[in-house]
């Protein structure tokens, strides 16, 4: 089970998007309603299932439940959640994947050089800067143990140029020009000086046998490519499978409608909400009214996305308490605490009660339903295997319930590694990882940097 969305289940950039989600809501609206109207005719309701399979299984009040009320028939409408039709899509991976992979270990291996060797196109350098207009240093130009590599080309013209032929320890100034279209009026077209220092200088080894036996497990490059090769269709099967839990929940979730909110429900996810964005205030060495003002909200945008964000908090977990009380379910049966227990592994917690001391038991329990009911929609679903290019690799076929097992950076050697962006995508599609639940928000300054086109 990957680490790709639980605890803080609802990331704040899902409130943000409200719009997309309201128009969302109205068409789910009209598709419930439709649903209804052909189950009547069926002897279905609208979780796919016959009237006497849907009543509510007697409520284990002992058990921890994600809402304030017992009778959710009161409250919330589900939609369906079983019998779905999904297509679980696994991304091709090519004989490019398997090169760039290599290519990007080679950098990370990449030794340094001698103190003669001169810089050459391909070397991963580390340089200090000082960056002067009309000599005086501007936001952003002056940056210590900056990574790139040469040949890149994403630092502005002539500066990768520059940095060729240079040794460690050598100092050179690089006279160039701003971009026309740099970003700042001030410094538009203007000429700029960078003093650099050459830092280090590593360079990538030739990909051959000898370096595959000094770094790897394995003695012979086709052994390494194919045991990479290996990795890659494993990484995108798990990226696949997250993608096709997030698209069964979606499906779930936005044809649900809610009846009523419990008004105690929403009390505590506002309050919930409020104190996060607090935190994040705090962090940022600014009160509550100036960190929402700095966002380009006024005080009164804010109220609304709590409670906004109470709602679609609330919505969430009557449509898996109701699941989960349909089907017979409690967040502490077998298969829960299995979850559990790979909670606690994946967030390096001690035991259950260190990972709700950190994150808190509301979160916590929220996540470990949203992955039971997840994996239950999907176990019940018709899934078509497909490959990335649209191909049909297997026939509506249930897939199992096994476990599914960054940001680019301009100033590292990180920004040369490849980022799954669909994985991303998908593993924010609904909910958020716990360090990333504010990410949308700035809590500090940052600076362009002027090395950067």
């Amino acid at each position: 089970m990957k680490k790709r969305k639980i605890i803080a289940v609802l990331a704040l950039w899902a409130v943000l998007a409200v719009s997309a989600c309201g128009s969302a809501g109205s068409d789910s609206e009209e598709d419930t309603e439709t649903e209804a109207q052909e189950a009547s005719d069926t002897g279905e309701d609208t979780a796919g299932n016959s009237e006497a399979e849907t009543e509510t299984a007697a409520v284990d009040t002992d058990s921890p439940r994600l809402v304030s009320v017992t009778d959710l028939s009161k409250y919330v409408t589900l939609g369906q959640y079983k019998g779905l039709s999904l297509d679980n899509t696994v991304a091709e991976v090519t004989d490019g994947d398997v090169e760039y992979a290599i290519q990007t270990e080679l950098k990370d291996t990449a030794p340094e050089v001698d103190s003669t060797v001169a810089a050459q196109e391909g070397d991963i350098v580390t340089i200090n800067y000082v960056g002067t207009v009309d000599g005086e240093t501007f936001d952003g130009s002056t940056v210590d143990d900056y990574v790139q590599t040469l040949g890149e080309g994403n630092m502005i013209d002539g500066f990768e140029d520059g940095l060729i032929g240079m040794t460690v320890g050598e100092t050179k100034e690089l006279n160039l020009t701003l971009p026309e279209e740099y970003g700042d009026e001030d410094l538009n077209g203007k000429d700029v000086i960078f003093q650099v220092t050459m830092v280090t200088i590593r360079r990538p080894s030739e990909f051959s046998d000898a370096w595959v036996t000094e770094n790897t497990e394995y003695t012979t490059m086709e052994e390494y490519q194919t045991a990479v090769r290996t990795r890659l269709e494993e990484e995108a099967e798990e990226a696949a499978y997250d993608t096709l839990l997030e698209t069964a929940w979606d499906t779930v979730y936005s044809s649900s409608e809610v009846v009523d909110y419990p008004q105690e429900d929403l009390d505590t996810a506002q309050e919930a909400f409020r104190t996060l964005t607090e935190a994040y205030a705090q962090e940022a060495d600014m009160e509550l009214e100036d960190f929402v003002e700095s966002q380009g909200i006024s005080m009164e945008d804010f109220e609304e996305q709590c409670e906004q964000y109470a709602q679609m908090s609330v919505k969430q977990n009557l449509v898996i308490q109701g699941i989960m009380d349909a089907e017979g379910m409690t967040l502490d049966d077998e298969e829960c605490l299995a979850i559990q227990e790979q909670l606690i592994e994946d967030y390096d917690a001690e035991d259950f009660d260190d990972l709700v001391e950190i994150y808190g038991e509301a979160d916590v329990y929220a996540s470990i339903g949203l992955l039971r009911v997840e994996e239950f929609i999907v176990a019940n679903a018709e899934v078509s295997e497909l490959i990335s290019n649209g191909d049909t690799v297997g026939e509506n076929a249930n897939v199992d319930e096994s476990d599914s097992s960054d940001a680019d950076s301009v100033q590292s050697e990180d920004s040369s590694e490849t980022v799954d962006a669909q994985t991303e995508a998908a593993e924010e599609g609904n909910s958020g990882e716990i360090d990333e639940e504010l990410e949308d928000i700035d809590v500090g300054d940052e600076t362009e940097d002027p090395t950067v086109e």
